[in-house]
């Protein structure tokens, strides 16, 4: 029964990915739609605006045309928070590390879908008073997504918390 749940609780996490990363995808699409060779939307004067950008990189463009290292990389990550998700323990005190997960997930999912058919990602929000870089909505999920887990690490979860995460039980035991 225990091990039907995980699955369960893995069918989940995929559901909830593919959810976030549908949502990812319309914005892009609307985004490239209204702003693609046009002007940027100014939302609040030199704070923020929609700015439509193509982008080979990760932020600020760095590691540029990387689009087969970046494939690679997000099937790796996905992976590993596949195996954390039906590795963990399924308990309500790691329901924020679930949302965590799918957070990280939906986030890997979305540009990762734009890397492998487009050969690029698709950015369109720019907070131009800092000049940070220009980001969509699956960035938003990795960042908040990192956020949750740092603060978890901090204040929430103890180092033995993880101890799901080994792959060799019996050198807990032994």
């Amino acid at each position: 029964m225990k091990n039907n749940k995980k699955w369960i609780s893995l069918v989940i996490f995929l559901a909830a990915v593919a959810v976030l990363s549908a949502v990812d995808q319309i914005t892009k699409i609307i985004a490239e739609a209204a702003l693609k060779n046009k002007n940027s939307i100014p939302i609040i004067d030199d704070v923020f605006e929609l700015y439509y950008l193509e982008n080979t990189g990760t932020a600020w463009g760095i590691l540029g045309g990387g689009r087969v290292f970046f494939i690679i990389l997000t099937v790796i990550i996905f992976a590993v928070l596949v195996f954390i998700i039906y590795k963990m323990p399924l308990e309500k005190k790691y329901l924020w590390m679930r949302i965590t997960v799918i957070l990280l997930g939906a986030g890997a999912a979305g540009n990762f879908i734009d890397r492998l058919f487009l050969g690029y990602v698709r950015d369109f929000l720019y907070f131009e008073l800092i000049n940070f870089p220009v980001f969509n909505i699956a960035d938003c999920y990795v960042t908040v997504g990192l956020i949750l887990f740092i603060i978890m690490i901090l204040f929430i979860y103890k180092e033995s918390d993880f101890d799901f995460i080994k792959l060799n039980r019996k050198a807990k035991n032994g």
